[in-house]
This record gives C-alpha cells, structure tokens and sequence, in this order.
C-alpha cells in the first residue's frame, strides 16, 4: 500500500500534528491525509481543508490525493460551494480498499473480526479454546478462526478471510475474502509488546519466553503485532473518539486495565503497564493464580464465582479508586463478559465507590460509563493495532 506506513512501522514525529514538505517524508504526510480522510466519514473534506489541518501546501496535498486515489484508497464523494470561484471537490476514504484482522486471544476463548479502514466490522467468528493446550492447539486454533471469519459487506457475498502463506488473493478474487493488511493479537498480559514475546501469562507460566508474533506470522502469513488485551482495547476506544486521559477496566476470566494518557496509550518503559488486577488490597488475603495473595483479581472472580455480583463490584471500584488517586484520569470505562451480563451492576457499583471516594478527598467524581462495544472492544482495539500506524497514530 502506497504512502502510508505499514503495521510495525511509525513515522518522524510531527511537531503540533503538522505535515512536512519532504520527499522522504511521503508517508508520514499521506499518512496524516489519511487520518482526516477517515475522520471526515461519508461528507468526505476538501483538498484546501486538508491542507490547512495539516499544514502541507496545496501542492503537495493534491500530490498525495492523487495517489491515495490511484491506489484505491480516496474517491471523489461530490462537490461543496465555495466562499469563492468554483465549488470544491470532496474526497472521502473508500473503508473498503483495505483491511485488518483483530484476534482475542482469551483464556477459553479466540474471537476473530475483520474490520475495514474505518474499523467497522465486517466479520467475525468466535470459537471454545484452551489457552493451556499447548503453543501448537493454540496457534492452529488462531489460524483456523483468522481463515474462518466470514467477509461480509465487502462485495455483496460472505467469503472467507484468506490466512497462510501461498493464500494471497487479491481483494474481490472468486472464492477469496481480502487479503487483510496485518493481525493484530491480544491476550492476557504480562508480555513484551515490542518483540512480540509472552511472559508468564497469568494462569498460563509454561508461555513464557514464547515469540507468539514471530510464530504467528509465519502461520498466518501477514504482518503480526500481539499487545495486552486490555492495551488494544483501549487503543481501540482511542481511535474511535474517546478522549482525554481514561482507565479502561476489563473484566472477564481475568482483571486488567488498559491506559490512555493525553491520547497515547501507556504500556511502560518495558510495555508492562495495566496489570491492574494483581495489586493487592488485602493482605493475606486469598490466593491469586500471579502467585501472590489478596489481589483485586482473586477478591473480585471470587466474588463472581459465589454469584455476589455488588461484591464484585464493589472490590472492582476499590482498584479503580486507587488509580484515579494515582493517575487523576477523567473517566473509568468497564468491559469484558462479565461486566457485559450484569452492567448496571457494575456502573453503579463502581460509581458509587469513587463518589465515596470522591467526597473523603474533596474532589469531583470520576464518571463510570460502559466501553463502547464492550463484548469485542479487545478484538476490535487488536484491529487497531494493524490500522493504527496506516493513519499515523499509535498502533504496532
């Protein structure tokens, strides 16, 4: 794809989200051309309005247009009047000329989406796993649900998602869905995001030391980027217009938080941040699978188990209110499947603890909202990971 970087790459950086007129920046700027394509949606925008927002000339803008549309990637979407001289052309992204795959990579279960440019998704399939059968189950078991994802919308039929070397096909071909530009993977923390390699899964120590990207791609036979879950799936919310600085909460068969910091989404210094669930609240509490006692993941599935869900709750808004201390983030989102069967439950109960937080210290309430699309936020957000850098934002 031409005049955008790919997954696993980044640009130079822009200083105050600006363009520059270099050559051998060519796609970072169409990158940026993109990224306002995409946001525009179906009105489309202008070619002076997207050299004003980003700051290249109308020369280079018409340039990187130009190919953008040779490429497939713009279209014409009409014109709009003018304060002056003949109406302006509009250009819009064509959210079909490319695509990406998200995969969840949960403790019992592998989630697959197929999402077009704009993250919208197109198809999905989900299937029983055990992430404790072994490197060669799972791996096959990713490859079969990527190859399995029906591609819907994308042409009028439902075709199959192509995965594995020699597979190939161009967008459209008989029998074959597109051809996406890349995997991104998300699973159970702690792992090195960067090298793509697992640390002691949580539950799961016998994954440690496993290079899951480099194993993957060769399988799959398109780029791979693998990321905590609760990591993509705060990404994901990022890039579908979430804002500010929020903790995203993901409880399922685990407990962990994604970060977003002013826009960008914190991993740490060794891509370890987020493993909420393993702060401990009670000490000598009851034991947690990490190895330690009195977690906030071990109190809060206990909870669960024995169907005491406002417990759970209530242990969940505890954490939280230790990270709003810690952090001063505006806004806490919860996610996952078991928020997902009670979310008032959770909402409320949650809020509730940070309002009483909030009084003791004299300070405004955090507000606690559902994630959008909180049932395949992390598989949605894995998507993301591929898409990201294609627009110029954080990604693989």
């Amino acid at each position: 794809m031409r005049g955008a970087g790919g997954p696993g790459t980044t640009g130079p950086a822009r200083p105050g989200g600006g363009g520059v007129n270099l050559l051998a920046l060519r796609s970072h700027n169409a990158a940026l051309v993109l990224d306002l394509l995409r946001a525009a949606g179906d009105e489309g925008i202008s070619r002076l309005e997207l050299a004003e927002r980003t700051g290249l000339t109308p020369q280079a803008v018409s340039k990187i247009t130009a190919r953008l549309r040779e490429d497939g990637l713009a279209a014409e979407a009409g014109r709009r009047a003018s304060t002056g001289g003949k109406p302006r052309t509009v250009l819009r992204l064509v959210p079909e000329a490319g695509h990406a795959v998200g995969v969840h990579l949960d403790r019992d279960e592998v989630r697959a989406v197929l999402v077009d440019l704009r993250g919208t998704v197109v198809g999905e399939r989900r299937a029983a796993l055990d992430l404790g059968a072994g490197a060669e189950a799972v791996l096959g078991a990713v490859r079969e649900t990527v190859a399995g994802v029906p591609a819907t919308g994308s042409g009028g039929g439902s075709r199959r998602v192509p995965a594995g070397p020699g597979e190939g096909a161009r967008p459209g071909s008989a029998g074959r869905g597109p051809v996406p530009l890349g995997v991104g993977v998300a699973l159970p923390g702690p792992l090195d995001h960067a090298r793509g390699v697992l640390h002691r899964v949580t539950g799961f120590p016998e994954w440690d030391g496993f290079p899951l990207r480099e194993a993957l791609a060769e399988r799959l036979g398109v780029p791979v980027v693998v990321d905590k879950d609760t990591n993509a799936a705060a990404l994901g919310l990022a890039a579908g217009g979430e804002g500010g600085s929020f903790a995203y909460l993901h409880l399922g068969t685990g407990l962990g938080a994604g970060l977003v910091i002013g826009g960008s989404v914190h991993r740490g210094a060794r891509t370890g941040a987020g493993e909420f669930g393993h702060q401990v609240i009670q000490l000598d509490g009851p034991p947690c699978t990490c190895g330690n006692r009195g977690c906030v993941e071990a109190l809060c599935l206990g909870a669960v188990e024995r169907g005491d869900l406002r417990e759970a709750a209530r242990v969940l808004g505890a954490g939280a209110a230790n990270l709003v201390g810690l952090l001063d983030i505006d806004v806490v989102l919860l996610g996952g499947r078991t928020v997902a069967a009670a979310p008032e439950t959770f909402t409320d109960g949650v809020g509730a603890v940070l309002e009483a937080w909030a009084r003791r210290t004299g300070q405004d309430a955090v507000p606690v909202r559902l994630a959008a699309d909180g049932g395949g936020a992390v598989a949605v957000g894995a998507a993301e990971l591929v898409l990201g850098p294609v627009f110029g934002r954080g990604g693989g």
